[in-house]
């Protein structure tokens, strides 16, 4: 039995059909990139498979409506929102009542903020709500990533992170990629192509295309980069200074890492300064 398993839904919001009958199923194992353009359908599904929303047709999470056996499907669910919620709950109690509620290790949540560089400890007493938003993105994968489940949604889930914590956060998800079924929703394929074994594009509420792709790239590869320039250029700096990269040569090179899944999105913001590239090398090392 698939873990996920969806059969016609449909979903409408007074007159706008917003779900046009989508069937999907995803086992274990499947990391799957939905992706769309906004307004797609994107948000809507994974919400009628967290319960969130009642809807046509029939949704199965692991064998159970989400809707009908909410608290018991979402015991099952790792859920990273693209938005995150606006709690006042500081960030030591938000931790334990969500390892409560999924009957987790409150201490297992904290290590893994910890890999992505949060120390939640020392801020335990904080608002979630007045955290930066690299702050609150680490901690709910913190939340999501450190309890025991079967299914990741993560919906848009490293947009916040510094480049270091994306590296750890492909790290987390590989360590999961056997045991799980995993839903990567994004707009863009090049942020996710390189986390996935499968792609499903939703267009104005239906599945146009689901394929499975090549699973070549480790998902806990480094890439060293050196990016060469005519001319040094105070923008192009700013840009490559997010990335972690440092400055040789009087600014005429740039020397970094680059985590492998994410070779895509860099050389995606490295062609916005196609002018002034003289050379680019990227070369696998080793993460040790």
């Amino acid at each position: 039995m698939a873990m996920i398993e969806l059969h016609q839904v449909t979903k409408r919001f007074r007159r706008q059909e917003v779900l046009k009958g989508i069937d999907l199923e995803i086992a274990r194992g499947d990391r799957v990139a939905l992706v769309g353009s906004n307004g797609a359908g994107k948000t809507t599904l994974i919400r009628c498979l967290l319960g969130e929303y009642n809807c046509g047709g029939e949704v199965r999470v692991d064998g159970k409506a989400p809707r009908a056996h909410r608290t018991e499907v979402l015991r099952q669910v790792g859920f990273v929102p693209q938005i995150s919620p606006p709690l006042k709950m500081p960030v030591g109690q938000l931790i334990r009542f969500s390892a409560g509620v999924c009957e987790s290790d409150p201490e297992r949540m904290f290590e893994v903020a910890d890999r992505l560089g949060l120390d939640a400890r020392r801020i335990r007493h904080q608002p979630f709500n007045r955290l930066s938003g690299g702050m609150k993105q680490k901690l709910l994968i913190a939340i999501a990533l450190g309890r025991k489940c079967e299914l990741l949604v993560l919906d848009e889930p490293a947009a916040n992170l510094d480049p270091e914590a994306r590296h750890t956060f492909f790290n987390l998800l590989a360590e999961r990629k056997d045991e799980a079924a995993m839903i990567i929703s994004s707009h863009r394929l090049d942020e996710v192509a390189s986390l996935v074994n499968r792609v499903v594009e939703m267009d104005q509420g239906r599945i146009v295309l689901d394929d499975h792709v090549a699973d070549d790239v480790s998902m806990t590869s480094l890439l060293r980069g050196r990016v060469e320039l005519v001319r040094p250029s105070d923008a192009f700096a700013s840009t490559i200074r997010e990335w972690g990269f440092e400055a040789k040569e009087g600014g005429l090179v740039w020397e970094g890492r680059v985590a492998g899944p994410d070779r895509l999105r860099f050389l995606g913001v490295l062609s916005r300064y196609a002018a002034l590239l003289k050379g680019i090398h990227l070369e696998e090392v080793d993460d040790g």
